[in-house]
C-alpha cells in the first residue's frame, strides 16, 4: 500500500509548466523598434536636440539652412553660389563686434585656474551701434557668468558648446534677441 499511496500522491501534482518566451520576445522587439525610431527622429532633426537641423527651415542659430533656399547653398560659412555674404545671412550682411579679452579665476585659491576668453558678436549692420552702446552690460553679464564657473564645468566633454549657448542666451537677454545673432568664440583657454 505504501507504493500505491506514493503513486497516488505523485499523480496529484501536475508537472511544472515551461513558461512561454513570446511576451519577452515581443517586448524586446518593441524596445528595439522604439529605440531605433527615437534615434532616427533625433538624428534626422525631427526632435530639437538631434545632430542635424531640419531641412527647409531655420537652423539652430537662426541661419537659414541650405535646403530652404535652392540657389544659395552654404558651405562652411561661405556662400557657394558666389553672391557674397557669409555665415548666418538671414537678414542681410553681418558685422562682427570684437569683445575684449576676459580673464576669470576659477576654483578655490589653492588650485587657482584662470580662464582666458575672447569672442566676437555677430550682429546686423543696422544694430551695431545699439549693441556697442550696451557693451558694458554685455561684459558684466559675461564676467559674472564666467566667474561663477567651476574648473569641472569647463573641463567636461562638450563644455564649450554648452557654455557658448549659455553665454549667447545671456547676451541676447541683455541686448535683445533680435540684435545679437551669434557668439563666435575665438579663444577659450584654461591654465
Amino acid at each position: 500500500m505504501t507504493d500505491a499511496t506514493a503513486d497516488a500522491a505523485g499523480e496529484d501534482d501536475p508537472p511544472p509548466k515551461k513558461g512561454s518566451k513570446l511576451p519577452l520576445l515581443i517586448g524586446l522587439l518593441l524596445a528595439l523598434l522604439g529605440g531605433g525610431g527615437g534615434f532616427y527622429a533625433a538624428f534626422s532633426g525631427m526632435l530639437p536636440f538631434g545632430s542635424a537641423a531640419p531641412s527647409g527651415g531655420v537652423g539652430e542659430h537662426g541661419a537659414e539652412t541650405a535646403a530652404g533656399h535652392g540657389a544659395t547653398e552654404a558651405h562652411g560659412g561661405v556662400q557657394v553660389d558666389g553672391q557674397g555674404g557669409g555665415h548666418g545671412e538671414v537678414g542681410g550682411a553681418a558685422e562682427f563686434i570684437e569683445l575684449p579679452q576676459l580673464v576669470a579665476s576659477l576654483g578655490p585659491v589653492t588650485a587657482l585656474h584662470h580662464l582666458r576668453f575672447t569672442a566676437q558678436l555677430e550682429v546686423a549692420p543696422v544694430q551695431r551701434a545699439e549693441v556697442e552702446a550696451l557693451m558694458p552690460r554685455i561684459l558684466d553679464v559675461l564676467n559674472t557668468y564666467l566667474r561663477a564657473l567651476e574648473p569641472g564645468d569647463v573641463e567636461a566633454q562638450g563644455a564649450l558648446i554648452r557654455l557658448r549657448a549659455q553665454m549667447l542666451r545671456r547676451i541676447q537677454m541683455v541686448a535683445g534677441e533680435d540684435r545679437v545673432r551669434d557668439l563666435l568664440v575665438t579663444e577659450f583657454v584654461l591654465n
